[in-house]
């Protein structure tokens, strides 16, 4: 099923994990994740991120990387006809969790999530059996400004990816977010796919062709009907990890070549907004460059407050990123439209997302966990997901076939979805998140424990 809304209006996620460990987007995010939404200098998208940790895995042995190198693990027993263990596989550096972030992403998520079942027309109309403006009088106007929570996705991204490629290597930061991305997205492609063949759910299913492309990730470039309506901002958040990956953590990460990658990101983002080349606009994004941007120069200032440069850098994308916003989503006011963002509130909304991670980099980070955020960051990204093309099915049965209010419809709905989220988490990222990053970066682990094989 592909979706009726055009691409200039946002949808997260990375959904990424702020602990820039394996697991969630709001990341998606992977996210963060992969560095929030990178855009990758050749068309590569969430398989190819894989593709490409493989690769930097295997050619490890003979490529010489100047990032900090895994110390090869002892093993008291090897034995030559068995695989790496588990325990030798290079493990992930641990990185402190901001747990405020868990909850910034879920508001973020859920910003989206009414966007899609109140704030616009097309098939959310056919969803309720008429327009949101009529089931939502007055917050409908409010639920349009929801699309915004994609851009506060993408300030959130450009801050974990930053924090997980700090002290990483290209192969393990790549694995990470692949782990973190993929397994999800391909349940929920599975699943969308699958709900939106049934007859009952009155919805355009895509070819069985255009959703296996849809597992690659690469449906926007090759063409292909979308499964998922909000895939196109996972393409965007892949482009940037690849993106980081390259630029910044391949040649190891420090403040220095950080401050370098942000500053020649945005000119080479600017130039391109002047110019027509659809190549180059695909790699460094005008329109979203600056959210990255803005996250990651938050993580500097995170890491210190007295960072002017860092700073220079907040403020510079803030003033770039809502003005690509205002210019995407403001339209002059018409009595036929569905309803009027207008200039000032596009730019409130962007003020407030980049002011609310401003927070989190200037708090002292909580030592104790908080339940409840965990599990928010648990849950973002398969909501995320799933939201929009498995709630307005659960829109039309609950509204048209049980009859209840607008109101009652809405906050069952997302109930609802957060428990398959919950569903999806544990059943799917929980287990196979993992096994894939360490299969990923199996090759290193049989490298290492070749190396460290003593001679016969």
């Amino acid at each position: 099923m592909t979706s009726t809304e055009p691409d200039p209006e946002p949808v997260p996620p990375d959904p990424t994990d702020s602990s820039g460990s394996v697991a969630s987007a709001a990341s998606v995010a992977s996210p963060a994740s992969v560095t929030a939404a990178p855009t990758a200098p050749t068309a590569t998208s969430g398989v190819a991120v894989a593709a490409l940790a493989a690769a930097s895995a295997t050619t490890a042995s003979t490529t010489a990387v100047s990032a900090p190198s895994i110390t090869p693990p002892v093993l008291s027993t090897p034995s030559p006809a068995v695989g790496p263990s588990v325990s030798s596989v290079p493990s992930v550096p641990p990185v402190p969790r901001l747990w405020a972030l868990d909850g910034l992403r879920l508001g973020a998520a859920l910003m989206v999530a009414v966007y899609h079942l109140g704030g616009r027309g097309g098939e959310v109309s056919r969803a309720w059996g008429s327009s949101p403006a009529r089931q939502f009088p007055v917050l409908h106007t409010y639920f349009a400004y929801g699309c915004l929570g994609v851009q506060v996705f993408f300030v959130i991204s450009g801050f974990v990816i930053c924090m997980s490629g700090w002290g990483r290597t290209a192969q393990t930061f790549l694995a990470s977010r692949a782990g973190r991305l993929l397994p999800a997205y391909w349940a929920a492609v599975v699943l969308v796919t699958v709900v939106s063949a049934l007859p009952v759910t009155a919805a355009r299913a895509v070819s069985p062709s255009d959703a296996l492309v849809n597992l690659t990730m690469l449906q926007q470039p090759l063409g292909a009907d979308r499964v998922l309506g909000v895939c196109w901002t996972l393409w965007a958040e892949v482009r940037f990890y690849v993106l980081f990956a390259l630029l910044v953590v391949a040649p190891g990460v420090d403040r220095r070549r950080v401050l370098l990658f942000c500053a020649g990101w945005t000119l080479a983002a600017a130039l391109a907004g002047g110019v027509r080349a659809p190549l180059l606009d695909a790699v460094v994004m005008p329109a979203y460059a600056p959210f990255f941007v803005g996250g990651i120069g938050l993580y500097l200032v995170h890491r210190d407050r007295r960072d002017v440069p860092a700073w220079g850098v907040v403020a510079v994308s803030w003033l770039i990123g809502q003005h690509h916003a205002v210019a995407a989503l403001w339209r002059p006011p018409h009595a036929d439209a569905f309803s009027h963002r207008t200039a000032a509130g596009i730019v409130l909304v962007v003020t407030l997302g980049f002011a609310a991670v401003a927070a989190v980099a200037l708090a002292r980070p909580r030592r104790a966990e908080l339940p409840w955020l965990t599990a928010a960051g648990a849950l973002t990204y398969p909501f995320y997901l799933v939201h929009e093309h498995l709630g307005w099915p659960l829109v039309r049965a609950l509204h048209g076939g049980l009859g209840l209010s607008a109101a009652v419809t809405l906050v069952v709905a997302v109930a609802a979805l957060l428990a398959l989220a919950w569903l999806l988490h544990r059943a799917v990222e929980r287990p196979f998140g993992p096994r894939l990053r360490r299969a990923l970066l199996a090759p290193v682990a049989r490298r290492d424990t070749a190396t460290a094989r003593p001679a016969a």
